[in-house]
């Protein structure tokens, strides 16, 4: 049945999916939840949402997403709390980095509004689906790609926007060994790289299988003129740690404004941490590390939150740092994270979005 809620329409699943999940064992991205939101874009305006049963899609073989690749995402997660509640981690920074990776695609804004309501419903709707298992989170994926039915290369004029939900274990089980990149590029100056553009992600898979051949779990990208600055780790922002200096690229028009990287820094700070954010260059952390003071080093991003790297990989060495489990800063961040998202204590910087 159909029914009309606010500004959308809800058709609920008929026998929930929920009872056959195991919990104890979650693949990250495999288990999807009952219910997903989607609102189409034409006549120059954004048509009545819809709450709908999971389930797949069907198009044109002539789509424009399919030929040209109009397409972005985000990453959010939902987290309960010992209390049962469900909070989401601060969705207004996603939904306004998901209005500049349109703007950057020629797609058209989905208004802020709009977007946080159909998280609210979709997640009241499905919170029996956010894992109550500390290492667990309901991964939330909004996301829009282009629709017309034409083939020609344009901007198209229709869009669907749509958010499913996953309760997913870690992304990470262990440390990861990383490789710096000197011949590939994730991104150049006046390209897309400071979107969540799916492009993005395609470019990479090649140079990331070519360095897990060779052992490695991801990359260190670096810039694309020189190859001599750090931008980004794999699909995650990268933070490093000598003495009291917490040390990450700055966000630019070829590094991606990661929320999990500005709340980690932002926690840095609030601790006395001597934060810098700047141009990093390979050399300066390549020295660092040869000389054993390169404290921590790891990846921050939605996924993993932080994924602690093990040894970095450059010119055919490896180097080695000290085992994830001495680090002071790292484990305290992600510690304090966690305990925010789940609401085990006080939110100071109003990060939380109560759900239930």
């Amino acid at each position: 049945m159909i029914v009309s809620e606010f500004m959308f329409d809800i058709e609920e699943v008929g026998a929930s999916r929920l009872p056959k999940v195991d919990f104890d064992n979650l693949p990250f991205g495999r288990v999807f939840s009952d219910h997903m939101f989607v609102m189409d874009y034409k006549d120059g305006t954004w048509q009545k949402g819809q709450i709908i049963p999971f389930q797949n899609l069907s198009m044109n073989p002539a789509s424009s997403v399919i030929h040209y690749g109009q397409s972005i995402f985000e990453g959010m997660k939902a987290f309960r709390g010992n209390s049962g509640d469900v909070y989401l981690f601060r969705p207004e920074k996603n939904i306004e980095r998901f209005n500049v990776s349109a703007e950057r695609m020629c797609m058209p804004h989905v208004d802020p509004s709009t977007f946080q309501e159909a998280l609210m419903q979709l997640l009241n709707m499905d919170q029996g689906w956010v894992p109550s298992n500390p290492d667990a989170a309901l991964y939330i994926r909004p996301f829009m790609f282009a629709t017309d039915e034409y083939i020609g290369v344009k901007p198209s004029e229709t869009y669907r926007f749509m958010i499913f939900t996953c309760p997913v274990g870690a992304y990470y089980g262990s440390e990861v060994n990383v490789k710096i990149e000197t011949k590939f590029v994730r991104s150049a100056p006046g390209g897309t790289g400071y979107a969540k553009a799916a492009g993005n992600y395609a470019g990479a898979l090649y140079p990331a299988k070519m360095a897990q051949e060779e052992g490695y779990q991801q990359l260190i990208w670096t810039d694309a003129a020189e190859h001599k600055y750090i931008e980004e780790s794999g699909t995650m922002n990268v933070v490093f740690r000598s003495g009291n200096k917490i040390i990450s690229p700055s966000t630019s028009e070829t590094i991606l404004a990661g929320i999990t990287r500005d709340s980690v820094l932002t926690l840095a700070r609030d601790w006395g941490y001597d934060v810098e954010e700047r141009r990093v260059s390979v050399a300066e952390i390549i020295e660092l590390a040869k000389m054993g003071a390169l404290d921590e080093a790891f990846g921050a991003g939605t996924a993993a939150t932080i994924a602690p790297i093990r040894s970095i990989a450059f010119e055919g060495v490896d180097y080695e740092l000290a085992p994830s489990e001495t680090w002071e800063f790292a484990n305290k961040a992600k510690k304090a994270l966690n305990a925010i998202k789940r609401g085990e204590v006080e939110d100071k910087f109003n990060w939380n979005l109560k759900i239930s």
